[in-house]
């Protein structure tokens, strides 16, 4: 099969076919998850919890997203490889960006990078994009504020925060970037972002209006020993395997069959 790319994902965004996501950490999962169907497999900062135990994704370094980024990269083949750049690692230039992104492709093998923050970032998008960096925007619940946000909370409630969001989305897409990721804001506003952008948006407890899901590995196979967060959903109840449920995961997005409503967030 053909290699996933950003032009894809608009593609099938037109076609109305959902996009299924997952993150991954290493070469072992990220083959399993390209022979499975997943479309986009996203190296998260979300590893320093899940794998090195943190309380938050701040403590990780350039060096650390670096090395699971090429473990990963390793093992995928067809699905389009996105990942994140670190806490600090980009906010105080955008010279500082081109740098963590050209590390990130040319060690790790990234195809795009992930940056969080709304229009204040879009100038660095931009620079990037110019110079031939592909880039994932994230709104919404953006884990690497999460102090400022005063904890893991839905963002975007109350007409005011939502049309600011949908604002910044326009923005993000005017600077260049190639797709958004959307987490935890009520299904309302996901819809209205997804139909005013032509990027595809990837949702994360966003609703299932967005163009594609995203999952943390973890929550879907149920073994981060924390509390399942509410949009999460854990597949492998019922599977053989794991392959097998991340399969299911796949034609649940597919089929619009997850996320359910026990996943979504509302306006009020």
């Amino acid at each position: 099969m053909k290699p996933v790319t950003v032009l894809t994902l608009r593609d099938m965004k037109r076609a109305g076919e959902k996009i299924a996501c997952l993150t991954a950490y290493d070469y072992s999962f990220a083959s399993l998850l390209d022979r499975a169907g997943v479309d986009l497999v996203m190296v998260g900062d979300s590893l320093g919890m899940v794998v090195q135990g943190h309380e938050s994704t701040l403590p990780v370094s350039v060096a650390e997203m670096t090395y699971h980024n090429a473990c990963v990269a390793r093992g995928v083949k067809r699905a389009l490889l996105v990942v994140d750049m670190p806490f600090m690692s980009y906010q105080q230039s955008r010279e500082q960006a081109l740098a963590t992104a050209g590390r990130l492709m040319r060690r790790g093998g990234a195809h795009v990078v992930k940056l969080e923050g709304g229009e204040p970032m879009a100038e660095t998008v931009h620079f990037l994009v110019e110079r031939g960096v592909p880039v994932c925007a994230h709104l919404g619940l953006t884990p690497q504020s999460v102090h400022q946000l005063g904890g893991y909370r839905v963002q975007g409630r109350g007409e005011e925060a939502a049309e600011r969001m949908r604002r910044e989305a326009k923005i993000l897409e005017q600077a260049g970037a190639s797709l958004i990721v959307l987490e935890a804001v009520p299904a309302e506003l996901g819809a209205a972002i997804t139909q005013d952008l032509a990027i595809p948006t990837i949702g994360i407890g966003a609703g299932i209006d967005c163009d594609g899901q995203v999952l943390v590995l973890y929550d879907m196979l149920g073994i981060y020993p924390r509390p399942t967060p509410k949009f999460a959903r854990n597949f492998m109840p019922g599977s053989a395997s794991i392959e097998d449920a991340v399969k299911a995961y796949v034609a649940a997005v597919k089929s619009r069959a997850f996320p359910g409503p026990e996943h979504t967030f509302r306006q009020a």
